[in-house]
């Protein structure tokens, strides 16, 4: 099927007018407006265990989800409302502390405007976020932020795609403010989001990933060719030298072994002889992980050797899992 148009430069039209809609809607927030007051309301919700109710219907039911769902991965109570199963039941998840967000472009959703007046009654604030303060909806709500925008960046200017730009951009503002308001960290996103990589640079430490069993441990005066065997076998690319009394000698590792190849030394040599002797070992179990892989990266080598006050080895990191974590320094 041949394409009769250029789809670089539909791209280019279509970001460049969901661009420029979100640098218009600054101009709301350089005049009077109802941000710091909604920001406070939240926070006021939540310090009586509220919280923020988003509702939505059609594609700005979608666009509610994802607000809710961030809120919520930055420590704020909230909760997705369909506005048809709430007039079917799901009303009773709406709690008397809690503040309403609805959502609709144009403002008139029926959905919505039925919902609206039992939300009243129950004595609860609403924001809204339509494209004028004179639509039915925000005329019955308390606060309100504007999607004005001068049109869709679909071809025929019917499609939602700027409008719900902009209004996922504006959920980013409150959450921002909100986020901003209570000083959340970086700590506390990780709390929220430990199997992600924030939380596993945060929270994750060199012991909760040390490999303590099937150790390739062997002694100085060990053969190459059954060091050879031992490395193979245990698959860490390296072999740990120790003593008697198990503690850190030297390492064996990929590069050791190839300089010893090329040198044509013999199979039946003692590793000791070209083994790196008094290796970088460390010793912090409780250091997180970000600091093991610097420790890594800073001495150039692949595998952390873990070792007690006496030296004595307790286990290793290998860089590669550190990397398929997806950590870097």
């Amino acid at each position: 099927m041949s394409i009769l148009f250029d789809c670089n430069a539909t791209a280019i039209q279509v970001l460049k007018d969901e661009a420029r809609a979100l640098l218009e809607s600054v101009e709301q927030f350089q005049k009077p407006n109802d941000l710091e007051a909604i920001v406070k309301l939240i926070l006021k919700s939540q310090e009586k265990g509220g919280k923020l109710v988003i509702v939505g219907v059609g594609k700005s039911a979608l666009v509610a989800q994802k607000i809710a769902a961030s809120m919520l991965s930055t420590g704020n109570r909230s909760a997705f409302l369909h506005p048809t199963e709430a007039m079917h039941g799901d009303l009773g998840m709406v709690e008397k502390n809690d503040v309403i967000l609805m959502i609709s472009y144009g403002g008139e959703s029926l959905e919505l405007l039925n919902l609206v007046g039992h939300l009243k009654r129950l004595s609860h604030k609403i924001i809204t976020f339509t494209k004028s303060p004179t639509s039915s909806l925000s005329k019955l709500g308390d606060y309100y932020l504007s999607l004005k925008i001068a049109k869709e960046a679909c071809p025929i200017n019917t499609a939602p795609t700027t409008s719900t730009t902009l209004t996922l951009a504006l959920g980013d503002v409150l959450m921002a403010c909100l986020m901003r308001a209570k000083n959340f960290s970086q700590e506390d996103f990780a709390s929220f989001h430990p199997g992600g990589l924030l939380g596993k640079k945060l929270f994750v430490k060199v012991k909760d990933l040390l490999q303590t069993t099937n150790l390739p441990l062997i002694a100085p005066g060990t053969r190459f060719k059954d060091a050879l065997i031992e490395m193979s076998e245990k698959r860490l690319g390296s072999a740990i030298l120790v003593n008697d009394n198990n503690e850190l000698v030297g390492i064996l590792s990929d590069g050791d072994v190839r300089r010893a190849l090329l040198k044509g030394l013999s199979l039946e040599s003692e590793v000791k002889h070209f083994a790196t002797l008094k290796p970088k070992s460390f010793k912090n179990l409780d250091a997180l992980l970000l600091e093991a892989l610097e420790f890594l990266e800073r001495h150039k080598i692949q595998l952390l050797v873990c070792v007690d006050d006496c030296n004595k080895v307790l286990g290793v990191l290998h860089l590669h899992q550190l990397l398929e974590l997806g950590l870097k320094a």
